[in-house]
């Protein structure tokens, strides 16, 4: 263990043991499960998972889902336990989340959240925008453009109307796509306009968010590793078993990585390409989540 990751343990295990909800956020492949972990074993924690692709069944592999034996080390909390065509967003994963930090705490034991999907954490710790509700015939129809001319399509409009938005999101992110879309629609403000109103200045807990600190090289050389030993686990298995089951238009499917495979695997995509493509894809949206991370109290170790 290098002299890093043990002043990151250290200081883990300091808030763990104090009165804050400890919450390990950070890039992707940035080594938060591993700290969750360690943590966890010594206080006493559960760990609540805060990543909108490990929640669903079957996406296994390419989000990182704990093993058998990660498991084994402490118990896990909203993973696997929605159906991949199930829609799950901030507001309900903050609800579950609340509930499983309740039952953690009733038993005499550590909540520990962890997770790259910064927007459920910060829906957890702030609460949301009360933006409009959802109005399903924009959803559709949204739907059906994204069906007909790609998810790319829908991701330029939204470029159009709220650049700010369009910058923070993914373009296969079609569920917070259609929605920044949806608010300005109904509302003719601007999703964006919406979040810097709200601020984000109410605190429903008092948690420290702490992360682990990667040079861009650096990031790219873990992200690569875990690439390859994904790829050789049997990834390209997994979503052909995944797109045979029917669940082609699952959110998940979307998310960075399983993007990239079912492109390969439809045939638009080789597989020479496919690591370097992934990896890129991986790049990308890491620096989107610290660009995210960059507007919260983080402590980076």
């Amino acid at each position: 263990m290098s002299d890093a990751d043990s002043r990151a343990r250290a200081r883990a295990i300091e808030l763990a043991r104090g009165d804050r909800l400890l919450c390990i956020v950070g890039p992707t492949a940035s080594g938060k499960t591993e700290l969750a972990l360690a943590t966890c074993e010594a206080v006493g924690g559960e760990i609540v998972s805060a990543d909108s692709v490990q929640i669903y069944r079957g996406f296994d592999i390419g989000s990182g889902k704990p093993t058998r034996e990660e498991a084994a080390r402490a118990r896990h909390h909203l993973v696997d336990t929605h159906d991949p065509l199930d829609s799950i967003d901030a507001a309900g994963w903050a609800k579950l989340a609340e509930a499983a930090i309740e039952d953690i705490r009733s038993r005499g034991k550590i909540p520990i959240v962890c997770g790259g999907t910064f927007f459920w954490v910060r829906a957890l710790v702030l609460g949301l925008v009360e933006a409009p509700a959802a109005d399903p015939a924009i959803r559709a129809r949204h739907r059906a453009l994204a069906d007909e001319k790609g998810r790319a399509a829908l991701h330029e409009e939204l470029a159009r109307v709220d650049p700010a938005s369009a910058q923070r999101l993914h373009p296969n992110d079609f569920v917070r796509v259609s929605r920044a879309l949806e608010v300005h629609e109904l509302s003719g403000r601007t999703m964006s306009d919406w979040q810097a109103s709200h601020g984000f200045k109410t605190t429903r807990f008092d948690a420290a968010m702490i992360g682990l600190e990667h040079d861009p090289a650096g990031l790219t050389t873990r992200i690569g590793a875990r690439v390859d030993r994904w790829l050789a686990e049997g990834w390209l298995d997994e979503v052909r078993a995944l797109l045979d089951a029917g669940y082609a238009e699952a959110r998940a499917m979307g998310s960075v990585g399983y993007a990239e495979v079912r492109t390969h695997l439809e045939g638009t995509l080789s597989r020479d390409e496919l690591r370097d493509a992934i990896v890129r894809s991986t790049r990308v949206f890491a620096r989107r989540q610290r660009t995210w991370l960059n507007s919260a109290a983080v402590e980076w170790l």
